[in-house]
């Protein structure tokens, strides 16, 4: 079939990767670091607002020295969460929002009542609204910038604004499902978008992009070159990886999530699911904790240690760790709703006040932490049968050695890659074999799966288990009901 590129612009560069269609190896890549604009730090303005021009900048520079020479297709992952407010004629009203931005922590809350409560938004849109979201920020917008909202008149996330300009700029705006149930005006269980809940936010109604399906090209540059759907980077990752049912990932970076793939949208009265929408047709449910690496950097700190040291330290230990339970609530938590407590360290003894115990109850208190959000979904019908660990600190011993018991179920750690920018690539090749008629549009390529380190639960299964139940006695002591 030839050779398809994927490309990945991420908050901060764009990774580009060419593969072959048959077999999904990569024969180029190319990289590049956005150049500072004027909504960054070394431009002088806000970390959380840019210039878009810069994501094309850096775009072509990775792309430079005909990288893209032979190329049939091209897919385009772009961070989440971001917003490109546009007026009529397709021009930014102020520069993009994009990243963690946690001025609309106010307006979520107020949105949140707005339509009666967390379990209304749910039902919704399977989510509820928080800062990060491109609904709180339109809220955000309408009250601090009310003459700028009042000229949006079009709605974008950065994968539809890059793919629009890959294209020409056309009168047609596109979109694919995975990045649409990530803007908190789109409904996961009916897969259309709620436009009522943009005038909620914003005080009037904008247009938004049609939503493709998963194998539906954007459309054919002048040059021939087809543009596929795109997806945010959550989603491009889960293609990359080739994640199917029975899979979760588990993302372990200062917070954590938890993500599966399963056949239905979820929800969960309490707001605790995020229900997102995958790049193959299926649903990515995913629980949010406050708290992960975070506990483990904060307990380095404490023991004059680095995480490497940290991992020696917690080996020397046993399983429960003398009795000590870290409840990792550093940063107040997310799962459980719990946003104005704070750590907990128990089971304080003599014998138990070591450095290896403290170490270790540290990485077992994390890990508690992420099997709490893990069972929310396994609550709601979801099945694991595998876990991927995501992030540096799956690498550290510590974590490879007490995951498999914690979690249950096999570990899989794969080799560091461009997975994003992967499936990005791997969506581009399922719309050219669609359109060239020899792909179905319901089933992706089959690339081999990526290089992975594999862990099985050992036979010590009942200490493990007493651990879990450890964790959650003085979770339930400290935290009643907190679930």
């Amino acid at each position: 079939m030839g050779i398809v590129a994927g490309l990945d612009s991420s908050s901060t560069f764009t990774r580009i990767v060419v593969c072959d269609t048959e077999t999904g190896a990569v024969v180029r890549q190319g990289y590049a670091p956005h150049p500072p604009s004027s909504g960054e730090p070394d431009g002088g303005a806000q970390p959380h607002e840019t210039d878009p021009q810069a994501w094309l900048l850096s775009l072509g520079e990775a792309a430079g020295g005909g990288l893209l020479e032979g190329v049939q297709a091209i897919g385009v992952s772009a961070q989440q969460h971001g917003l490109l407010p546009l007026d009529a004629q397709g021009g930014l009203v102020r520069p993009a929002l994009v990243g963690n931005d946690k001025r609309g922590q106010v307006a979520a809350a107020d949105l949140i009542e707005a339509l009666g409560g967390r379990q209304a938004w749910a039902e919704a849109v399977g989510s509820v609204p928080h800062a990060a979201q491109p609904l709180a920020k339109l809220a955000w917008l309408a009250r601090t910038e009310p003459e700028a909202a009042r000229r949006v008149a079009v709605l974008m996330s950065p994968h539809d604004w890059l793919v629009w300009q890959l294209l020409g700029r056309p009168a047609r705006r596109t979109t694919d499902r995975g990045g649409a149930s990530g803007t908190g005006y789109w409904s996961t269980a009916t897969g259309s978008w709620r436009p009522d809940l943009v005038e909620l936010a914003l005080g009037h109604r904008a247009l938004l992009p049609e939503v493709l399906g998963p194998a539906d090209a954007a459309g054919t540059t002048p040059e021939g070159l087809l543009i596929s759907a795109g997806t945010g980077e959550t989603m491009a990752a889960a293609l990359g990886l080739g994640l199917g049912r029975g899979d979760a990932v588990v993302s372990l970076g200062a917070s954590g999530s938890v993500m599966a793939v399963h056949h239905e949208a979820l929800s969960e009265p309490g707001g605790l699911i995020t229900s997102l929408a995958d790049a193959s047709g299926m649903h990515l449910p995913v629980v949010n904790t406050s708290n992960a690496v975070r506990a483990l950097r904060g307990t380095a700190e404490l023991l004059g240690t680095d995480l490497e040291g940290l991992s020696e330290l917690a080996l020397k230990s046993t399983p429960g760790a003398h009795g000590l339970v870290l409840l990792p609530y550093l940063e107040g938590e997310r799962t459980p709703n719990l946003p104005h407590t704070a750590g907990t360290l128990s089971g304080l003894r003599r014998d138990s006040m070591k450095p290896e115990h403290l170490a270790r109850a540290s990485f077992e208190g994390m890990l508690c932490g992420l099997v709490d959000a893990l069972d929310v979904l396994r609550s709601r019908g979801v099945e694991i049968r595998r876990v991927f660990l995501l992030g540096a600190a799956a690498e550290l011993p510590a974590v490879q050695a007490f995951a498999p018991g914690l979690f249950g179920t096999q570990i899989v750690v794969p080799a560091p890659a461009d997975y994003a920018a992967l499936g990005a690539a791997r969506q581009a090749a399922w719309a050219l074999g669609v359109a060239q008629g020899v792909l179905a549009p319901h089933t992706p390529p089959l690339w081999p799966a990526p290089s992975a380190q594999v862990f099985e639960p050992g036979e010590d299964h009942p200490a493990w288990q007493a651990v879990r139940q450890q964790y959650v006695a003085t979770r339930e002591q400290i935290h009643p009901g907190a679930f």
